[in-house]
């Protein structure tokens, strides 16, 4: 992985996945220990395909999952 920032120390550029990293460590990667990076790599696929973006609930998006946050958002779109 490199590093990015869009402009000159400006290191918000990169907080929502740093966010994301710091939740996937503490909900998963802390908790577990892998026997391979194969198992790794399946388990940390698993939970974000999975139950990040179909059912882990967010505040952000008004306590939704992102894929029903989504949905949600494409029906009011096709009702305006």
């Amino acid at each position: 992985m490199t590093a990015s920032m869009r402009r000159k120390g400006n290191c918000y550029d990169n907080a929502p996945m740093g966010s994301f990293w710091g939740t996937l460590k503490n909900e998963l990667v802390y908790h577990r220990q892998f026997a391979t990076r194969q198992e790794a790599t399946k388990e940390i696929t698993k939970y974000i395909e999975v139950f990040y973006n179909r059912q882990r609930i967010q505040a952000k998006r008004g306590y939704f999952s992102p894929v029903a946050y989504e949905q949600q958002y494409h029906q009011l779109l096709a009702t305006a």
